[in-house]
């Protein structure tokens, strides 16, 4: 699966200025309805209950909220760098700066795992985190998310 089947270049967000977790999950809502059609509250309601059962922030500033929604035909990402790390109550207590959102229709069993196995292995790597932080561009964090990922397999 190629991150270029999740995320589009409009879902793509540079700079993102938020101070706090839920600030961040609202906006990320609100920037995934555009993108999805879907209801700003329903997303932000599944990324919250999501959290809830414990955080997504998987460590080394990154953080991956997701969950399932009701009427989406396809699997969906999007992304923001922010423009100051937040904390996000990380499994190593280090605040956030990378979001991906991803969003799977409710019926979506192994592709919503495999999507996940996707974005997780992307940011696994040192040089893609400091690469997409030093990208000032939406268009240029894009290309970084959907080049070909050989060179950072782990």
């Amino acid at each position: 699966m190629d991150l270029s089947d999740l995320v589009s270049p409009e879902a793509v967000f540079g700079g993102l200025k938020v101070t706090s977790k839920k600030q961040a999950l609202q906006e990320l809502a609100a920037r995934a309805a555009a993108v999805t059609g879907v209801e700003e509250r329903e997303i932000f309601e599944v990324l919250l209950e999501r959290e809830r059962l414990g955080s997504t922030g998987v460590g080394d500033g990154v953080a991956i909220p997701h969950g399932k929604l009701k009427g989406l035909e396809r699997l969906y990402g999007v992304f923001a760098r922010l423009d100051r790390p937040i904390p996000f109550d990380s499994i190593d207590d280090e605040p956030v700066d990378l979001v991906f959102v991803l969003l799977v229709p409710a019926e979506a069993g192994a592709e919503h795992l495999k999507a996940l196995a996707r974005v997780s292995r992307l940011f696994r790597s040192r040089e893609m985190r400091e690469r997409l932080r030093a990208a000032e561009a939406p268009e240029a964090l894009y290309a970084l998310l959907v080049e070909p990922q050989a060179s950072h397999a782990a």
